[in-house]
């Protein structure tokens, strides 16, 4: 047992930010689409000029509100937006503007499931709009830093959970939930390499048993579900070690460096009275009324749950298949393609190859659901020839692999590789009388009781006939020869 599990708590809160898929700034027309040469997107109300003011996109709202509702969350009747006052280079203004101590989504809550199926939930502290900064460059520049405000403004739902999570476990598993959530409400396309959806982590310790938090360290830009447990791990484990050997935790914020699995210190932490919040004079106070929170409401979609929920009930499934099946709106809709296309009766068997074949070669290949090269329809093509016996489990892998190379279906690559397999009961049995005289010491062996020669004759028939003999007749057939019906 380590020290962490016998003498400490870990304690976790994360800020997560989900970049909102709205096509134009909070604040200012210019445009959000990525990869733009440096500094093309950004005018004179992201900057902050003498005389512009800002002007509050409604679809930013909107998404914020939609979030809210899917956690369960209040929505705020009266949310203002403030001045967040410090200096970054890429903050041009000097200040961000964000929500403090108004915010548009209040408290809610995020059920998570552990690996071995513990489930949890999480507090959701409040749910804030605000724009995000620049970026600042390095990569390339000779002695000199460069600054990209393409960013600065863009839509930001920052989501602040409570300190619940006790594990890094815990905190990648939260993290996950959300960002299947988003994506889900078409709110943020979660993608991390871009930047879209990062996280800081909170992190503290304390003794166990102990109610009083420890002092934290926030890590800053977390864009991956394994730098995020990593860097938690670490963190942890430098927290323990400071304290036992008499030190004390500064309350700072630290960063993450992958190559060298460390966090290293960026700055003290600031609390809230050092950015001097106070409403940003240029806009007016949000108002939202119970008909927009209605008219909101109308577009949720079927969320992660219940859908994992609705799998279960209506296809038999456990809950770790249904909630695999669920995690994304894209594979759940793949999966009922190939449901409905195969029959319900079968959806084991689609789920299972689903989670199994495809998800290898998705992996492999590096693809997503939406970029598979097996449609819903030509694999449910492939699992009826299964179903009917045309070929054995066995040679759907091989058929599917065939299928994922060339684009061609199921019953071509079948037909065109004499892949079907030998039902005829007769032939069978004459295979099976072949092998067995071929046997005779084997034979003698498995009639005194090594029953565990079965499968060797399994083996000699499957390799006579080149593994095309349907397996559960085969198995029938030969019990009843070996019994004594047959040769020898």
């Amino acid at each position: 047992m380590s020290a962490i599990e016998s003498n400490w708590e870990v304690v976790i809160g994360l800020e997560i930010h989900a970049q909102l898929a709205t096509r134009s700034k909070i604040f200012s027309g210019s445009s959000t689409a990525y990869g733009s040469p440096p500094n093309t997107q950004a005018n004179l109300v992201d900057l902050a000029y003498p005389g512009v003011l800002p002007v509050l996109n409604a679809e930013a709202l909107r998404m914020a509100v939609k979030f809210g509702l899917a956690i369960g969350a209040t929505i705020a009747p009266r949310s203002v937006f403030a001045r967040k006052n410090y200096f970054y280079p890429d903050l041009p203004k000097g200040y961000q503007i964000s929500q403090y101590e108004q915010p548009v989504v209040g408290k809610g809550s995020i059920a998570i499931v552990l690996d071995d199926g513990a489930a949890k939930t999480v507090g959701i502290t409040r749910a804030h709009l605000e724009e995000d900064a620049g970026k600042s460059l390095h990569e390339g520049l000779a002695n000199a830093s460069g600054i990209d405000l393409n960013r600065a403004g863009t839509p930001l739902l920052e989501i602040v959970s409570e300190p619940d999570m006790r594990s890094a476990k815990e905190a990648v598993a939260y993290m996950k939930k959300v960002h299947t959530l988003v994506r889900y409400l078409e709110i943020c396309d979660g993608n991390m390499q871009e930047g879209s959806f990062r996280c800081d982590a909170n992190v503290s310790v304390r003794p166990k048993g102990s109610v009083k938090f420890g002092t934290r360290a926030e890590i800053k830009n977390l864009n991956s579900f394994r730098f995020v447990e990593k860097a938690i791990h670490h963190e942890v484990a430098r927290q323990i070690d400071l304290i036992e050997s008499g030190g004390k935790v500064v309350q700072e914020t630290r960063l993450y460096d992958s190559d060298k699995d460390e966090t290293r210190s960026m700055r003290s932490k600031e609390e809230a009275n050092d950015y001097r919040y106070f409403p940003d004079p240029d806009l007016l106070p949000v108002e939202i009324d119970e008909k927009f929170v209605a008219s909101v409401r109308t577009t949720l979609p079927e969320l992660p749950d219940e859908k994992a929920a609705r799998f279960a009930h209506a296809f038999g499934l456990s809950p770790y298949d249904a909630g695999v099946l669920s995690a994304s709106r894209e594979l759940g809709q793949y999966y009922e393609t190939v449901v409905a296309t195969l029959g319900a009766s079968h959806a084991k068997l689609a789920a299972n190859t689903v989670m199994g074949e495809l998800s290898s070669a998705l992996n492999r290949d590096s693809l997503d659901i939406g970029e598979s090269r097996v449609s819903p329809e030509a694999l449910a093509g492939l699992l009826a020839r299964v179903v009917d016996a045309t070929i054995s489990g066995k040679m759907a892998k091989e058929v599917f692999e065939s299928m994922w190379s060339d684009g061609k279906s199921a019953d071509a690559i079948i037909e065109a590789q004499g892949l079907k397999q030998i039902t005829d009961a007769g032939v069978i049995e004459a295979v099976i009388d072949s092998v067995i005289a071929a046997n005779p010491k084997q034979l003698a062996d498995y009639r005194s009781g090594k029953d565990k020669l079965f499968g060797f004759f399994v083996g000699q028939v499957q390799k006579a006939t080149g593994n095309k003999v349907n397996p559960a007749q085969l198995n029938e057939l030969l019990k009843a020869r070996l019994a004594g019906g047959g040769a020898g």
